[in-house]
């Protein structure tokens, strides 16, 4: 059983994790930006971190200052709830390395299926059917453009990083194919410090299955 839990994270889902820590016996470290240090996370948790600005950039996604956070509390798990760095793998190595146990999935899982890029090349070298799109890095709007058109609109212009539905947009025309491939970009780059960006065909009134997979060493 773990001692203590920082939750890098904010908002609800930190809340939750600290709730049910509470329930467990476990203590929590939350951390914080200039923006959130009132916030009920803040004051729930047994102690908190600041860890900078109010920008995610500067702030949550910045993996030394987690790991700071972390060598000053002395907490031996991290909890990364969704978003932020919960699906990135370099973090993941560094607490590995620091000996300090990750909530969440191990580091090769998070390198195949983090990167929605990646997953989805995995998904179709194993004959996995896949919604139709473009896979590779796309430079820049103009391109995002000749790209949307080709594939037909509407499409979904996506971050290939992170998660918690931030830098996604649908676009219906060339117009809101540029401003969507510009404000997913930067969305992404400033929550996941990622702005690489995809695009595939948006599909309409779709339904959503997915499988959680709980497991322990």
């Amino acid at each position: 059983m773990f001692k203590k839990i920082l939750v890098a994270n904010r908002g609800e889902i930190a809340c939750r994790v600290i709730r049910t820590a509470r329930k467990m016996g476990i203590k929590t470290v939350a951390v914080y930006s200039d923006a959130d240090a009132e916030a009920l996370h803040v004051r729930m948790a047994d102690e908190a971190v600041h860890i900078g600005p109010a920008p995610s950039s500067q702030s949550y996604i910045v993996i030394d200052k987690i790991l700071e956070a972390i060598r000053s509390t002395g907490a031996d798990a991290v909890h990364p709830g969704y978003g932020f760095l919960s699906e990135n793998a370099a973090f993941a190595q560094a607490l590995e390395k620091a000996g300090v146990v990750f909530i969440g999935p191990p580091v090769k899982a998070i390198q195949a299926m983090g990167d929605k890029i990646t997953s989805k090349k995995i998904a179709a070298e194993a004959g996995v059917s896949t919604v139709p799109g473009h896979m590779g890095l796309i430079e820049d709007a103009e391109e995002a453009v000749r790209i949307s058109a080709s594939i037909g609109y509407p499409v979904m212009i996506k971050a290939s990083a992170g998660g918690g539905g931030k830098g996604m947009r649908i676009a219906w025309n060339d117009a809101e194919a540029r401003e969507g491939f510009q404000s997913s970009r930067n969305e992404a780059k400033n929550s996941f410090g990622d702005d690489r960006i995809f695009i595939e065909k948006f599909v309409d009134q779709p339904r959503h299955i997915e499988i959680q997979v709980l497991g322990d060493q």
